[in-house]
């Protein structure tokens, strides 16, 4: 009998706790770390995350400890579930601890202040191993609807296909359906730009702005990557699938979207303390927003619904005039 695939998941919200359900439900032993004892006792004790995932049954070859060291013990694949601002920080101190040969696999969807680093690059440079090491799961994966084993889709993303098909086995289950893909940087852009682009349609929904804008917004958006992706050596294809289009089109569709919750506040005119002050977990694309734009500044592309976010969210631009300011751009070809 062979020995069943050890998994790390380090993090406890929402998405950690619900992709920890599918690599257990896939046959894996799970063990999550969680930041507060507390959390991780209740899990133990409950078999549920009462401040993320209330409600949920977790199974029971999942487990919870607060101990990093106790969760990377052996480890086949450390799953890293953690804000992407935080990476760096808590990947330095987990370093030492990882388990040798250990895939490390990036859930988060963001670009990195100051350094504009993808998370799997930061990863490289924290952990010091090649991206045959690294992977990424991306795609349309609303937590609360997968911790309910709703029908999804995902990509698994490695520099290395042997990777990426091992990871694909380790969390493939009758309701989680993963597709491989080697373009590491076109599925990482697309989730986080996806954050960004959510914040924009979410500001246009909480000003009432109506489908049409929405449908818009979609598309220019998702030519906005696009653009990024071609001048960072990424895959076009890449954009048309689920790291592309598929998450786009989830994230700007529900209402259990962080960042379109978080721009929908900010619409209907809350500021941006007050928007923080309500919204319990990251919307990633507040923060990206900026190193995106950066990002895109650095390769010399043009976004201005990314530039529209930032001065919304961290310039103080009223969504009235900044809507004005971009529908007032001068016109030019679609494919441009």
């Amino acid at each position: 009998m062979s020995t069943p695939v050890r998994a790390a998941v380090m993090g406890t919200g929402s998405w950690g706790t619900a992709f920890g359900m599918v690599l257990a439900d896939a046959g894996c032993e799970v063990t999550l770390w969680a930041r507060r004892a507390e959390l991780a006792d209740a899990v133990n004790s409950t078999r549920t995350n009462p401040d993320y995932l209330p409600g949920v049954e977790l199974p029971e070859n999942l487990r919870a400890t607060a101990d990093p060291a106790d969760a990377l013990r052996g480890a086949d694949f450390t799953v890293l579930a953690v804000p992407s601002q935080t990476l760096r920080d808590n990947l330095a101190a987990w370093s030492p601890l990882l388990a040798p040969g250990t895939v490390l696999v990036s859930l988060m969807k963001g670009v990195e202040l100051g350094t504009t680093m993808r998370m799997s690059e930061v990863i490289e440079d924290v952990a010091k191993v090649g991206p045959d090491r690294v992977a990424v799961v991306t795609g349309p994966n609303l937590a609360r609807e997968i911790a309910a084993r709703m029908p999804a889709a995902a990509v698994v993303a490695c520099t290395d296909e042997a990777v990426a098909r091992r990871l694909q086995a380790a969390c493939h289950t009758p309701y989680f359906r993963p597709y491989t893909n080697t373009d590491v940087v076109g599925c990482e852009l697309g989730g986080a730009v996806k954050n960004v682009i959510g914040l924009a349609v979410g500001i246009a929904d909480g000003m009432g702005l109506g489908d049409n804008a929405k449908g818009s917004l979609i598309t220019r958006g998702l030519a906005e990557t696009t653009r990024l992706g071609l001048a960072m050596g990424a895959d076009p294809l890449t954009f048309s699938g689920l790291a592309g289009l598929g998450d786009l089109v989830a994230t700007c569709s529900s209402p259990l979207s962080r960042n379109h919750t978080f721009g929908t506040n900010l619409g209907k005119g809350m500021t941006l303390q007050e928007t923080i002050a309500v919204t319990r977990q990251t919307a990633e694309g507040v923060k990206s927003c900026e190193s995106v734009l950066d990002l895109a500044r650095r390769h010399g592309v043009d976004m201005p619904i990314t530039e529209t976010v930032v001065a919304i969210v961290h310039e103080g631009k009223p969504p009235v005039v900044a809507v004005k300011e971009l529908m007032s751009r001068s016109a030019k070809p679609e494919r441009r």
